[in-house]
């Protein structure tokens, strides 16, 4: 059996089958569904395999039917445009002839302009919260028992919640959401084409549960089933997912059973890397299907 890290790293691994056509396969521990940073992933790695030598700026993606973990997932690369400065490519993945997702990708040429950003908020030292494993152990009773099994397997990204998250019994707080995040040993020799992929898929991570936040897993109306509708990333610089990023995230507001989640990425130095917003279901239901990790 694969380490994590390593199987993610081989999911990221496209197997090209024809010009602008590549093939990936899925993590195989999830339940019910494909997770949908693995999807945008992997259409970000066909969409890099279409262009020579330029990181993405921006992606968005639309989640468009379950993905299934047991078939293969196919993508197909359209080359919208090759500019001077800018290069856009479209890319659906589609699993037994029908699209599960789309995704529109923008690379640029780099260049020196105006700089600014916001200040990182105040976190507490990674190292000094505890670690996934250590969470599971602590607050295993209030997971829900469908989920024990998923919760507690081991993961390809290091993720360290300065707040309970709610499917270990948390709740809401106030100002936002502080999450550190790392893929657990250093990536020597990687390109920042890598990098901007694994935080494609760590960007997905946690994100949905500030919608879930204020309700809870089981509020006035009910469980709730949670899943992404759509996700956008937008790379400000290039990061380094070997290093420590804070991941500061919100809800601004949920209506028409649908939720808005953001996000921000910083270094531990304080350069912000990258933003992240997403839609995602909230949706009542008699029997939860929870997808809000």
């Amino acid at each position: 059996m694969l380490d994590p890290l390593d199987d993610l790293l081989d999911l990221l691994d496209l197997e090209q089958i024809d010009l602008d056509l590549f093939r990936g396969r899925n993590e195989q521990a999830r339940p019910g569904r494909i997770f949908g940073g693995q999807v945008a992933a992997q259409s970000l790695v066909a969409a890099g395999r279409t262009v020579r030598d330029l990181l993405a700026h921006s992606l968005h993606g639309y989640f468009l039917r379950p993905g299934d973990p047991a078939v293969p997932v196919v993508f197909t690369v359209d080359r919208i445009r090759d500019g001077k400065s800018f290069v856009t490519r479209h890319v659906v993945a589609r699993q037994r002839g029908k699209a599960i997702f789309n995704m529109s990708v923008s690379f640029q040429e780099p260049e020196r302009g105006y700089e600014h950003q916001m200040p990182m908020p105040d976190a507490p030292d990674p190292e000094s919260l505890p670690t996934r494993a250590e969470l599971v152990k602590r607050h295993f009773d209030a997971i829900p028992e469908s989920d024990r099994q998923w919760v507690a397997q081991p993961r390809p990204v290091d993720v360290r919640h300065v707040r309970l998250p709610t499917f270990f019994g948390g709740a809401a707080g106030p100002g936002p959401t502080l999450v550190w995040m790392r893929v657990p040993r250093p990536l020597s020799g990687a390109d920042a084409a890598l990098h901007q992929r694994l935080l494609a898929y760590m960007s997905d991570l946690t994100l949905l549960d500030n919608i879930v936040l204020p309700h809870g897993r089981n509020g006035r109306l009910g469980p709730v089933m949670v899943a992404s509708l759509d996700h956008a990333v937008w790379f400000h610089r290039p990061p380094r997912v070997d290093h420590w990023l804070l991941y500061v995230q919100d809800s601004p507001t949920a209506a028409g059973a649908r939720g808005f989640a953001r996000g921000t990425l910083f270094a531990q130095d304080g350069t912000l890397v990258a933003s992240v917003a997403q839609e995602g279901l909230l949706r009542p239901v008699r029997q939860p299907e929870d997808r809000s990790e």
